[in-house]
């Protein structure tokens, strides 16, 4: 081999060594790792929504949260940071406030009552940080501390299951003096209980009933029964327990079935009429259908969609609507009531087949 041949192959080869040097040091390329850098970046372009709920204390709630859970997914371009508030305001305020130092786009708030809001929320607006209210309402000072709200008319629920009550009761011509009712309260200060309970009272000075008590169910099957039992112990002329929610209203009927009396809607013969609200379940359903529940005022809790359309739209760069009311029905399985009118307002009563 002659010598300027041997420098060349030298050289190649110290050229290749420091190549093989250089890989040492910095490691290889591995799909491994260029899937990791294409997943960060894709971790960043989600939007991340920090969601305090209530709890888990009701059928609906937890059909609630399931619609949340199943609508913002990294499939869809989200990251959802889930907090279940276990019926105690002050864990939502704790949860706001880790949401607003973990930097999250928006945050999404069902609150437990109504007041007590103020303060955290004018952290989250100076954090810039966009609330969406769902469910039940919050009662602040200033309107802009929130971005919208999306849920129920509570009081026209109320209204609704009341008209069902007073047209069934003239159909079958029973006079209102005779009408002795008890109220099973949802929690005390969640809009719902508010604009359900004031529907009732409504009513009642309306159509002349007599309200014989209101007490706390806690929107709970046990603390339903427990109420309910109480009361049919302090009153022996209970015919109608307005329920402001369908578990209270499963614990309510243990406790009339219980005690010796039978729920249905014919109290002219001795029945205890339960109504009640939600008609999520297929218990509550069922129990319609036999006539173990008059009438139900439906509560829908399917919000997860309509949350991220509003988030879409402010995405967007578009102003949604501050209120959004969701259209709900009424259910019996009693055929004598078809249709309910309120301020002018046919609402068809939706009869669940036998």
């Amino acid at each position: 081999m002659s010598k300027k041949i041997l420098i060349i192959v030298l050289t190649i080869s110290l050229v290749m060594m420091m190549a093989g040097c250089s890989l040492i040091e910095s490691g290889p390329v591995s799909s491994f790792d260029m899937e990791s850098e294409s997943e960060t970046e894709s971790e960043e372009d989600l939007i991340v929504v920090g969601f305090s709920q209530v709890g888990a204390e009701s059928d609906w709630r937890k059909a609630n949260t399931e619609s949340m859970l199943s609508t913002f997914t990294k499939e869809k371009g989200y990251e959802l940071i889930y907090e279940d508030a276990q019926q105690k305001q002050q864990n939502q305020i704790t949860a706001i406030r880790t949401f607003i130092q973990r930097e999250v786009d928006y945050i999404v708030l069902a609150p437990v009552t109504e007041d007590g809001w103020d303060t955290v929320l004018s952290e989250a607006k100076e954090a810039q940080i966009p609330v969406i209210i769902v469910d039940r309402m919050v009662n602040v000072e200033d309107p802009e501390l929130f971005e919208c709200w999306v849920g129920s008319d509570f009081e026209l629920e109320g209204r609704k299951v009341c008209e069902w009550i007073r047209a069934y009761l003239e159909y079958k011509e029973i006079p209102a003096e005779e009408v002795n009712i008890v109220d099973i309260q949802g929690t005390l200060g969640a809009s719902s209980q508010i604009g359900r309970t004031r529907g009732l009272k409504d009513a009642v000075r309306a159509n002349g009933w007599n309200l014989l008590e209101e007490a706390a169910g806690e929107y709970t099957q046990a603390k339903g029964r427990e109420v309910t039992s109480r009361l049919l112990r302090k009153y022996d002329n209970i015919n109608v327990v307005y329920c402001e929610n369908d578990n209270e209203a499963f614990g309510a009927i243990e406790a009339i079935e219980a005690s010796g009396r039978r729920v249905g809607s014919n109290i002219s013969r001795g029945q205890i009429m339960v109504v009640s609200f939600d008609g999520v379940s297929d218990q509550a359903i069922e129990y319609a259908r036999k006539g173990k529940i008059s009438c139900i005022g439906e509560c829908n809790p399917l919000h997860g969609p309509r949350v991220e359309k509003i988030i879409r739209d402010l995405e967007e760069g578009r102003t949604p609507d501050k209120y959004e009311y969701v259209d709900e029905n009424v259910f019996s399985g009693d055929i004598s009531i078809t249709s309910i009118n309120l301020d002018e307002t046919v609402y068809t009563v939706t009869i669940l087949g036998k």
